[in-house]
């Protein structure tokens, strides 16, 4: 039996592991049903491969289907071991809240909790704090087979470099959560990421043996996102790219998506936008046709930014891209300069001198002789205006607002200056 949003999740590349896809197909079909990802708050944000179970659950939403979020206030006190080849280092109970206070800001974004209130949001510090070890040993341990536990792939893959017992347990609290959401919310599904199957199957193995009635439940993993070239997704040069603004900001988010492959942007556009097949099909058609105009990787940018952090980021991100890519410098504020040149070759040269020397000076030059070639070739730009004159004099009335000079070797070679008197 199909279902209609499975089938569209199938489509977008979504469906990694399965339990009983017939089953879940079929409950589906016949009724609206409940279903939860948890994020450990390891830090004061998300990063952009946090998305996907998230956007998952928006999918589930927009069908009529519920999501909770499960903020791991208590399993963040523990470590996933899944994905890690050592310890996590632990954090202190006042780090761990205040990163659940900002993740919970991020996340009620992405399910729109302003317009729609068809979204449950847990902590399960709640239940976890409040357990003693005996009861926990007694109800939730008893359940747990140790020979099963080792053969899970996030505690294999970490025996020949040992794990401690704390996070050899994290299975044990994931499979509470399952069925403390279930009795609490008859929760049926649990999403995560591939290398959270363990952790899932362990958790529906625990409702089973644990209650003596249940309702079948189902688990579901996604697909680790990569690029086409096999190497992982989300990761700039300068580290990964946050949801929050001051980590990651609207421009540099904007630029991420805007510098997408040919080759990846079909794909991303599947798994991370809401736009329909239609749509998608056709800037799949336009990568093929017309790859010089970029408009998937424009339309992928949109939306992404738009999404996070909303239209007048999105149309401020717009208005630098194009600035920058005119060579518009001068309608640009310093601070919006230096975010669009963050990653170029960076000098201070003090005093005035002409431009050759400057070149030089700056390291954009290796001698006089180069550095008069590039000029009188028009090969050099300050601040956005090609100079041809030897003599071109570089003090505080050409910098830009007295302080900064933007300047362009060839087409594309970048550095900014700092000037000092």
């Amino acid at each position: 039996m199909t279902n209609e949003l499975i089938k569209d999740l199938e489509w977008r590349g979504l469906i990694y592991q399965q339990t009983d896809a017939e089953a879940l197909a079929e409950v589906l079909n016949n009724e609206k049903i409940r279903l939860y990802c948890g994020v450990d708050p390891t830090a004061d944000s998300m990063h952009i491969g946090h998305l996907v179970p998230y956007l998952l659950l928006r999918r589930f939403q927009l069908h009529g289907h519920t999501p909770i979020v499960l903020l791991g206030g208590g399993t963040g006190m523990i470590g996933d071991p899944g994905g890690r080849t050592e310890e996590r280092q632990l954090l202190s109970e006042e780090t761990l809240r205040h990163n659940v206070e900002c993740l919970q800001v991020q996340l009620r974004k992405i399910f729109n909790t302003e317009e729609d209130n068809n979204v449950i949001f847990e902590n399960n510090y709640e239940w976890i704090a409040s357990m003693n070890v005996p009861t926990f040993l007694r109800d939730v341990g008893k359940h747990f087979s140790v020979n099963t536990m080792l053969a899970k792939d996030s505690v294999a893959s970490r025996l020949e470099n040992g794990i401690s017992f704390t996070e050899f347990s994290y299975q044990l609290i994931q499979g509470l959560d399952f069925k403390e959401l279930y009795m609490r919310h008859n929760c049926r599904l649990q999403v995560g990421g591939s290398e959270q199957w363990g952790n899932i199957t362990a958790g529906i193995e625990y409702v089973r043996k644990s209650m003596e009635e249940s309702k079948q439940i189902f688990g579901l993993t996604i697909p680790l996102v990569t690029k086409a070239d096999g190497t992982k997704f989300g990761k700039t040069a300068s580290g990964a790219v946050w949801l929050d603004a001051e980590k990651t900001s609207p421009y540099e988010f904007y630029q991420f998506w805007l510098n997408t492959t040919d080759a990846d942007v079909v794909k991303y556009l599947k798994i991370f936008t809401f736009l329909d097949y239609e749509t998608i099909e056709s800037l799949g058609k336009m990568v093929a046709e017309e790859p010089h105009l970029r408009e998937a990787q424009k339309t992928l940018a949109a939306e992404m930014t738009r999404f996070i952090h909303g239209q007048l980021a999105l149309d401020k991100a717009i208005e630098v891209s194009q600035a920058l890519f005119q060579g518009d410098i001068k309608a640009l504020s310093l601070d919006e300069i230096k975010l669009g040149f963050k990653d170029v070759p960076t000098s201070t040269v003090s005093g005035v001198l002409n431009l050759v020397d400057f070149l030089i000076e700056a390291k954009i030059a290796s001698s006089k002789r180069e550095a008069r070639e590039f000029i009188s070739n028009n090969a050099i730009s300050v601040n956005g205006e090609v100079v041809n004159d030897l003599e071109f004099i570089m003090d505080a009335t050409v910098a830009l607002n007295g302080e900064l000079f933007v300047i362009r070797r060839g087409k594309k070679k970048y550095f900014l200056v700092n000037f000092g008197e």
